[in-house]
């Protein structure tokens, strides 16, 4: 089985749980009966959705920045304090930068890498070192449809999403056979805090993409928990973004690139 049945010494990690899709992740896994740990800076968000996960199934609260390593180093420390095991892991965490690089700063660009690639890397690996030898265990790594190509306004941002697809196809392969199983979500446009956070308009972005290729966290959250149970290596959610990322594949990159610069609103003039 894909999914690990829930145990009652054993939880789903999910990172950046405190809104958007991370907390709807959470909320999925719980309605299959797992016991959540939830992660991430705001810790005051996290007791809100604790409190509404709460008789349900067993849920830990774990206020942690994953961009700090030994925050990352202590995670898995302190679950096995509270007596759980990780049976599966979210890599949802993530962070990044809209505009040119010009306008930006190295400190920020590389805050990115820091959560996008880094946290990943160190959690996935601390994951997969507990759970092949068990021969159970899942592992869901967050991209988007971003990382298909590279993004003009959001370079570094796509560059890292394209990581996660790569890296988690690679691992993929290598656990196939050990009970572990490993997939990847790239969600296309999703109406969550990222674009405020970044600091850009909703409304401006909006613009920049079809309305029938917006959806909800919700939505993006039960494709996700949905093919990770079922054994899919990658998911992206809504037929609009899945025939996107198929055409945006096919044109090549001297063609593709200038459209997608002229179509970013970051990038306007």
């Amino acid at each position: 089985m894909a999914l690990p049945p829930p145990a009652p010494d054993t939880t789903a990690v999910v990172t950046g749980a405190s809104s958007g899709i991370g907390a709807d992740l959470a909320r999925q896994l719980a309605a299959r009966g797992h016991g959540v740990t939830l992660v991430a800076r705001r810790e005051d968000r996290l007791r809100e959705l604790a409190a509404e996960l709460a008789g349900t199934v067993r849920v830990e609260v774990i206020a942690a920045d994953v961009a700090d390593s030994a925050a990352r180093a202590e995670l898995f420390a302190e679950i096995e304090r509270r007596g759980l095991t990780v049976d599966i892991l979210v890599n949802n965490a993530g962070i990044g930068t809209i505009g040119a690089v010009v306008d930006s700063t190295p400190e920020v660009e590389i805050a990115q890498v820091r959560v996008n690639v880094e946290a990943v890397i160190d959690l996935t690996t601390r994951a997969v070192q507990q759970m092949v030898p068990r021969r159970r265990g899942a592992i869901l790594n967050v991209g988007s449809t971003a990382g298909f190509q590279p993004f003009p306004g959001q370079s570094g941002y796509a560059a890292t999403k394209a990581f996660v697809r790569s890296y988690t196809e690679g691992l993929r392969a290598e656990v196939a056979g050990t009970g572990v199983t490993v997939a990847a979500l790239h969600p296309g446009p999703v109406r969550t805090e990222f674009l405020s956070v970044a600091g850009i308009d909703e409304r401006t972005f909006a613009d920049a993409f079809p309305k029938f290729m917006w959806l909800s966290p919700r939505e993006v959250a039960k494709a996700g928990i949905d093919g990770l149970a079922e054994d899919r290596a990658e998911v992206i959610p809504g037929l609009p973004n899945q025939i996107g990322a198929k055409v945006f594949g096919l044109l090549p990159n001297r063609l593709l690139l200038p459209l997608l610069k002229k179509q970013h609103p970051a990038l306007r003039g």
